[in-house]
């Protein structure tokens, strides 16, 4: 069995990426989308995501959704893999938008994160060796202040869950993530050389990561 992973840097995904390994699927392949719903500080930080993928030994591709899905599915399928892996946990339309794909890519669509407890699952992704900073906030749902926040224990976790009352995992959209240390990384990073932007909905990092050897 062998796999495309929905890439972004973040934590759901790579740790979905790390469930379907340890479920026997080869994930070859990452794929990080250049989207058209304004400012993604992920694919803001490309260069950075390319560090994370060489340290996976992982090829990296990126997609223009300007492009639209059906020219997705057709990408997908030209890798001839069999799985699709996704990182979405309560996201109702993202969960049913990765089974068509799915279909029309003749794939099967793998969400290893599905309808787990929030609070739950990142403290299982912590015991796991996954540390991870928040690079981006929802300006309207977290102050800019908890940039650069890490997540390396289970307290920094109910730290942030006692002071925020927001989902821990972020799956409305309150932060994004980047992963500096998981068993997936052949080295494990910091973040270097940050520089503070704004967008019409994120405050962001714009950020430089150096590869610390394990």
């Amino acid at each position: 069995m062998k796999g495309i992973a929905f890439f972004s840097g973040g934590k759901d995904g790579l740790y979905a990426t790390y469930l379907a390994e340890n479920q026997g699927i080869d994930v070859s392949y990452l794929l990080l989308f250049n989207t058209t719903i304004g400012i993604s500080p992920h694919y803001e930080n490309i260069d950075s995501l390319k560090k994370i993928a060489r340290s996976m030994k992982k090829e990296l591709f990126v997609f223009d959704m300007k492009n639209g899905s059906k020219e997705l599915a057709k990408f997908i399928k030209s890798f001839g893999v069999s799985h699709i892996i996704g990182g979405d946990i309560y996201l109702e339309a993202h969960f049913e938008w990765i089974d068509r794909l799915a279909k029309e890519s003749n794939t099967i669509a793998l969400e290893p994160l599905w309808k787990k407890d929030s609070f739950e699952l990142t403290k299982e992704m912590i015991g796991h060796g996954f540390v991870y900073s928040i690079i981006a906030v929802d300006k309207g749902k977290l102050s800019k202040d908890w940039l650069g926040y890490t997540f390396i224990n289970s307290d920094d976790l109910k730290n942030f869950a006692y002071k925020t009352g927001v989902d821990p995992a972020g799956e409305g959209g309150e932060f994004h993530t980047v992963v500096l240390e998981s068993p997936l990384f052949d080295s494990s990073f910091e973040i270097k050389s940050t520089d503070f932007e704004e967008s019409d909905r994120y405050f962001y990092l714009k950020f430089n990561l150096k590869e610390v050897k394990k």
